[in-house]
């Protein structure tokens, strides 16, 4: 891309032996914003005594983290696809002395790219994590839900990602038909029904009183939640079907926030790190 990327890395507990790396994603703002692990979760506190390189790219704001075929007059030049899985993870493991040995996860759109990122390096990682993601990008959902990411909010061309919707490269960029090639590694899938859940409450931290931001939170990211809930229902019996390893969790509300992917991280991370000894 040309252009430096700053990267977040939380060090493991012990730096005198090697670790393992999770590559954590963020959501459509790419770490650009106040949206992020750090600003919105406990993640720095929760990994403080884990034994784990935590890698976090700061930027890629609805890009999808993806190889777009032609720059964009907004977006600019993305080429995420190559920059973190074949670019970065050579220059984390010479920094850092890790065991060579990765998982990856991510938040919302990031969902979809982690997906993605598995299926163009299957033998980078050994499992992958979504959390609220709605991983389907070739059906009419799906591409509703991108446009929603990549045109509405980020004023970018989907043209520009990876063709018109439809085309080969929506095609090879949906983990629902590619599924097959995640056989070889854990999955992790978590969403909400889009119910107000107890952290959709005027009470709750990230709510802080603001009766605006409880009613985006319920009305927006209530019915965002909703349709990835199906997306991610739909992705598993693919998955099953496919014999990929998948263990998904439903949550019977919440919406489409950040307490809900501080606390799937948290329940997540014990699997993550069994599949990365």
């Amino acid at each position: 891309m040309d252009k430096v990327i700053p990267v977040s890395v939380l060090r493991p507990k012990d730096t005198s032996k090697p670790a393992p790396v999770l590559y954590l994603l963020n959501g459509a703002g790419g770490g650009e914003d106040s949206a992020t692990w750090a600003a919105k979760t406990d993640y720095v506190k929760f990994f403080a005594d884990k034994q784990v390189n935590v890698v976090t790219p700061i930027g890629g704001a609805f890009s999808y983290y993806t190889d777009w075929i032609r720059d964009d007059p907004v977006l600019g030049r993305n080429k995420w696809t190559t920059f973190l899985t074949k670019e970065l993870p050579p220059l984390i493991d010479a920094q850092f002395n890790t065991t060579k040995t990765n998982a990856i996860a991510g938040i919302s759109m990031a969902g979809t790219s982690v997906m993605n990122l598995a299926v163009a390096a299957p033998k980078l990682y050994r499992a992958v994590a979504a959390f609220s993601g709605c991983a389907r990008t070739s059906d009419p959902l799906g591409q509703a839900y991108i446009r929603m990411v990549v045109a509405d909010r980020g004023r970018g061309d989907v043209n520009n990602m990876w063709g018109p919707p439809g085309s080969l490269d929506w095609v090879a960029n949906d983990p629902y038909l590619n599924a097959s090639r995640l056989r070889n590694m854990k999955v992790y899938m978590t969403a909400g029904s889009g119910l107000p859940g107890p952290n959709d409450t005027l009470t709750a931290p990230l709510v802080k009183g603001d009766p605006m931001v409880l009613a985006n939170q319920i009305v927006v990211g209530g019915g965002i939640e909703a349709v990835v809930n199906l997306c991610t229902r739909e992705l598993t019996e693919k998955f099953k079907a496919a014999g990929v390893p998948v263990q998904t969790t439903f949550r019977p509300n919440g919406t489409h926030s950040w307490a809900y992917w501080a606390t799937d991280l948290h329940n997540t991370w014990p699997k993550l790190e069994a599949d990365l000894k």
